[in-house]
């Protein structure tokens, strides 16, 4: 492949953009919003510098890279071997924008999304040749993060899994094949991290802080309240909710009230200044 599009100027669609560009890859960013796009170029030019001080790349690297990523909100512009879609997590916004993106594709194109827990079999219902559909889930921050969870259909082609394992090799990722499932394999085991971590909170037996120091001494490289934080808060209540809804409302994926209320209060976690913690 040559060039990617990344669909969404979030926290990871501009991770993604950025990790493709740095791994060789002409990259088009496109988001609707001009200001997600003017944040996401920050975002990708901080990260370079701060990799360029660290003497992990040299100037000669932040030319080629920013010479192979570009942005856009012409939605037109993004014709590509490979369209990977990070935007919010809900499902028929989803569908609407694969829809426009598979007008401008040929069926050729590959089309991934980057959800953690929506059902990739029923995107792919939205989409002309839904063989060429698959999932490819990212984790935050896509820059650093290795694990890349491939995610296949009923209906996805071998020969795209393979292409698209290809593609996360190349990008310095390790992929894994799923199948289509809610929560697919991490998110479903990980989600208990979280949600016993907010009981324990809601019930008064422990607080943020001191859940995450123990959680870290005993050997998690982050504990659950810094990092649903760093994940924010928004995306880990929606990744809860949806796996809630498609397990029959079963009481171990059940929201929590604290996260919820962080969400009403504008406590996305980092991205806001403040979430569990204050920044």
């Amino acid at each position: 492949m040559t060039r990617i599009i990344v669909c969404g100027a979030g926290t990871m669609g501009s991770g993604i953009a950025e990790t493709a560009a740095r791994s060789g890859f002409k990259t088009l960013l496109f988001d609707p919003q001009q200001e997600a796009i003017d944040r996401a170029a920050n975002q990708i030019r901080n990260n370079l510098n701060s990799l360029y001080e660290k003497q992990k790349i040299s100037s000669s690297d932040i030319k080629d890279i920013n010479e192979r990523v570009s942005f856009t909100t012409d939605i037109s512009e993004c014709a590509g071997e490979l369209v990977i879609e990070a935007i919010i997590e809900d499902i028929e916004i989803k569908k609407k924008l694969f829809h426009q993106i598979a007008e401008i594709n040929t069926e050729e194109t590959i089309l991934a999304s980057n959800t953690s827990s929506l059902s990739i079999t029923e995107i792919a219902k939205a989409v002309p040749h839904p063989g060429r559909f698959c999932g490819m889930h990212f984790f935050n921050p896509a820059t650093l993060m290795k694990l890349v969870e491939i995610v296949r259909t009923e209906a996805t082609d071998p020969g795209v899994i393979e292409k698209t394992l290809n593609l996360a090799v190349a990008m310095g990722k390790t992929p894994v094949v799923c199948k289509d499932s809610p929560g697919f394999i991490v998110n479903r085991v990980a989600r208990h991290y979280y949600l016993e971590a907010l009981e324990l909170a809601e019930k008064g037996i422990c607080e943020f802080a001191q859940a995450d120091r123990l959680m870290e001494n005993a050997g998690f490289k982050m504990g659950p309240f810094k990092l649903m934080d760093l994940i924010g808060n928004d995306i880990n209540f929606a990744v809860t909710r949806s796996l809630y809804e498609a397990y029959g409302k079963a009481m171990r994926f059940r929201p929590s009230a604290i996260q919820e209320e962080k969400i009403r209060n504008g406590e996305l976690g980092r991205k806001t200044g403040k979430g569990y913690y204050t920044y």
